[in-house]
């Protein structure tokens, strides 16, 4: 202090001069010019008097370190401002954004300029409420999700719920912490496409067949699958057939098994790497098939081509494709039974119900399977084999007499009944189950004949509920004999809504209209349904498929309509060792026997005048072909232990003929060879 003030004591005379000077100065200007300057040049102040050289410099010293100290400040305050900015991003980035109204926004600067910090200090300080983050903030987010935000703009915290989408690095979504995302909602329009030119509701089979065939058909296509599930397309088969005869204790995680013929393969269609990231789909240049996983579409506008999801967001479409599949069946008296009694029961469909029945087998003394169709026995087939190799006890009751015993003729069902009993399985027939109660930490499930079988655990395998949630929002028709949606013959529903896989009953062109659930044909119709949808317009001509194996030993093929109230022929004759699946996949060299059809072996089927048709039966059925009539017409056949001979079981199906001698058309799948 006291040298500040020596200082001015000194400088103070310097000043009054140098200001009187001014004034001076100022009043010849305006004798001269007829006015007053509105602004004096600050060089007239440091103008030097005679003989004041020693009082200027001090005084030019003065000035200077003014300047440096005032630089300095500025300096400092910007930089303070600058980490407070960043501080703000970056705590901006750890919550959700809500979309800031444009004509207000005012975007915020990567970096204030240096003219504007040299002229002004003033800064947009955020609120002190705003400061406080969440527990455990997340990475910064990228530049396109920081919306632009101002003092005028700022929207008080709002609660919402965390989105997920999915990336080409990762299948499963990483649930997120809701006090991390709930502070702001995000724009759908950065999480999700608003708009799909291929809109495809649903991630199974059908969906990712369809997607295949409009990319094939369109390189440039961009197609947008959105599924309720948490992973990619697969496919399904497996999870009752393979994966339960792998020998890798992680194979729940992994979901990779070894078919029948030792080659190992995924559960998955294709890998992450082929999906690109639903919000590049927009800007990708060409095309590709994204998907969103974990997401509903729960309500469809018609009218307007655009859908809503579970969580408010929209999409339109130029064109739709519906496979949500189906829904599992349960018994009615299990769904009444209580709390206690359904957390101990499973309906099996997804590689979810795969692992946890998997955990609950490896942990209970016994499990009780309610179901003697394909899944049911397949499913029994193999818990049997795992029960040689522990405790575990394995039932299987239905109500029919035997084995698929709503497929097969009567005879061979109950020979497949005693197959299965040989893979470890308990067999119970004719069990109409009365009710299911939960007693002394067991099930007990009481017969209408009396019997009572007491159980850990049940898995239910009675059928499935084709899924028409969107069929009322959408004014779609729901077919009352075989539901699912109702379809023509080129799998349309609307002029721009087309729907595949087990939720389409669709005109068989051939059988009359139906209602398949089975592999093959959520492979041929989403594949048909693609192509029309890219502008083919074919009708669904195709006869699909399915098999079904008990074990890697005994397997068989069918297509049409196999019903076991219809009239049937059988040709059997003797096994050798080719004849089995595990054979059947060496050959064909998958073990999804369908992707290895083709049309080309098919041959026609010649009549023949030799008198009514012979069944040969034997007590060992080994192998053979079994065909189901409808007015003396071929409608369905199965192909016993019989493989890659299905083109021509579908040319004599498509052939529509009478034939006079099925003994003779038999011979044209070669089961007499050796």
């Amino acid at each position: 202090m006291l040298t500040c003030r020596t200082v001015w004591k000194k400088v103070a005379p310097l000043a009054r001069t140098s200001s009187t000077v001014c004034r001076q100065n100022v009043r010849r200007a305006g004798l001269n010019n007829g006015r007053i300057p509105t602004r004096v040049p600050a060089a007239h102040m440091s103008g030097g008097l005679p003989g004041g050289g020693g009082d200027n410099l001090k005084y030019a010293l003065l000035v200077g370190a003014a300047t440096v100290g005032g630089l300095a400040y500025a300096f400092y305050t910007l930089k303070g401002d600058q980490q407070r900015y960043q501080e703000r991003i970056t705590e901006i980035s750890s919550r959700s954004q809500k979309p800031a109204a444009k004509e207000s926004a005012t975007p915020i600067p990567s970096q204030p300029p240096a003219v504007e910090a040299t002229e002004t200090k003033a800064t947009i300080e955020p609120k002190p409420e705003a400061e406080s983050s969440s527990p455990e903030p997340s990475p910064p987010a990228s530049a396109t999700e920081v919306a632009a935000t101002s003092e005028t703009t700022e929207q008080p915290p709002e609660p919402a719920a965390p989105t997920q989408t999915l990336t080409a690095e990762s299948v499963m979504p990483e649930p997120k912490d809701v006090a991390e995302s709930a502070v702001d909602s995000t724009p759908a329009s950065l999480k999700v496409p608003s708009h799909a030119s291929y809109l495809l509701i649903g991630g199974g089979t059908a969906s990712f067949a369809a997607a295949r065939s409009i990319r094939a058909r369109d390189p440039g296509a961009r197609v947008l699958i959105v599924t309720d599930e948490p992973d990619l397309p697969y496919m399904r088969p497996p999870l009752s057939k393979e994966l339960w005869f792998s020998d890798d204790p992680s194979v729940t995680e992994t979901l990779r098994f070894k078919q029948w013929n030792g080659k190992e393969r995924s559960i998955y269609f294709q890998p992450p790497s082929f999906y690109i990231n639903p919000e590049e789909l927009d800007s990708a240049e060409n095309g590709g098939v994204a998907v969103l996983i974990g997401k509903k579409v729960v309500q469809m506008d018609v009218r307007g081509n655009k859908v809503k999801l579970d969580d408010d967001t929209e999409i339109s479409y130029d064109k739709c494709l519906i496979a949500t599949g189906g829904i599992p069946r349960n018994l009615q008296v299990i769904e009444r039974a209580g709390e206690e009694v359904m957390k101990r029961t499973t309906l099996f469909r997804k590689i979810e119900d795969f692992r946890s029945l998997d955990k609950v087998s490896r942990n209970v003394k016994s499990i009780t399977i309610i179901g003697g169709g394909f899944l049911g026995s397949e499913l029994a087939c193999a818990l049997g084999r795992r029960s040689i190799e522990s405790d575990l006890e394995v039932i299987q009751m239905f109500p029919e007499k035997g084995n698929m015993g709503k497929v097969l003729p009567e005879y061979l069902s109950n020979w497949t009944t005693e197959k299965v009993k040989k893979e470890g399985v308990k067999v119970i027939t004719e069990a109409l189950v009365k009710s299911v109660t939960y007693k002394d930490d067991k099930l007990e499930i009481q017969l209408k004949d009396g019997r009572l079988v007491k159980t850990d655990h049940i898995v239910t395998a009675v059928g499935l509920e084709p899924n028409v949630d969107l069929a009322k929002s959408g004014g779609l028709e729901v077919d009352s004999d075989f539901g699912g949606y109702r379809v023509n013959a080129e799998l349309q529903a609307r002029s721009n809504i087309w729907v595949a896989g087990d939720a389409a009953c669709f005109y068989d062109i051939r059988l009359g209209r139906r209602r398949v659930e089975h592999h093959d044909h959520a492979v041929v119709s989403g594949r048909l349904a693609g192509e029309n949808m890219t502008g083919a317009s074919k009708p669904y001509w195709h006869q699909s498929m399915f098999w079904s194996d008990l074990g890697p030993d005994v397997g068989y093929e069918a297509i049409g309509i196999v019903d076991s109230s219809l009239p049937t022929v059988a040709v059997f004759a003797k096994a050798t060792a080719k004849d089995t699946p595990k054979a059947a996949t060496e050959e064909s060299g998958t073990g999804i026997r369908s992707e290895s059809e083709t049309e080309d072996t098919a041959t026609s089927a010649v009549a023949s005048a030799t008198p009514a048709p012979v069944v040969e039966k034997r007590d060992d059925y080994g192998k053979g072909v079994i065909f189901y009539l409808r007015d003396k017409v071929v409608v369905g056949i199965i192909l016993w232990n019989v493989f890659n001979r299905m083109p021509i079981a579908r040319k004599i199906i498509k052939d529509g003929e009478e034939h006079a001698d099925l003994n003779e058309v038999a011979k044209l799948f070669n089961i007499h060879e050796d």
